[in-house]
């Protein structure tokens, strides 16, 4: 029995298979999913095969000392942006040293924090991982509806499903 819906054990579980099958490990860097992506991840049994670590950094400062995320870019960007999402999992993978990939999540859950250009809902990720050639960053800005809750579980599931569909192909 998970909390999690079946979509999104489903769709955990499956980003493990590849995972598992490739050998390579996994780190999180979540702002707006505020650790739901680590949970779905750690809801699947024997998730320590293919899951390294989650970081959760809600606000500017934790995403620059955990993470080293560039100050000026939060500035220029602002927190929901592609660039920070890219920094966001590149120093996931920075921090976590034996991971093979990350995935980070920032956005605007709501039902407040909107701003010109950013309205509620619009969630921003990254997927990184390792090549021989260095890093790979891919990343990805959606908008979805509904209540905070339901921006939060539907970027979960983008995030797992989409990281699934790029890690089987690399």
């Amino acid at each position: 029995m998970t909390e999690y819906s079946g979509q999104e054990f489903a769709a955990a579980s499956r980003l493990g298979e590849i995972l598992k099958t490739k050998g390579w490990l996994l780190a999180t860097a979540e702002s707006c999913t505020g650790g739901l992506l680590a949970g779905a991840i750690t809801s699947v049994a024997g998730s320590s095969e293919w899951f390294d670590r989650g970081f959760v950094t809600y606000t500017n400062e934790s995403k620059i000392e955990a993470l080293g995320v560039n100050e000026q870019a939060l500035q220029r960007f602002g927190a929901v942006s592609e660039q920070v999402a890219i920094e966001m999992a590149e120093g996931a993978l920075n921090q976590a040293v034996t991971a093979t990939c990350a995935i980070s999540t920032t956005g605007i859950a709501g039902p407040t924090g909107a701003t010109e250009g950013k309205p509620v809902g619009m969630v921003c990720f990254a997927i990184a991982f390792r090549k021989k050639e260095g890093v790979v960053t891919l990343p990805f800005i959606r908008h979805f509806t509904g209540d905070r809750t339901q921006v939060r579980r539907q970027s979960v599931l983008f995030a797992l499903t989409t990281a699934s569909k790029i890690l089987e192909e690399n």
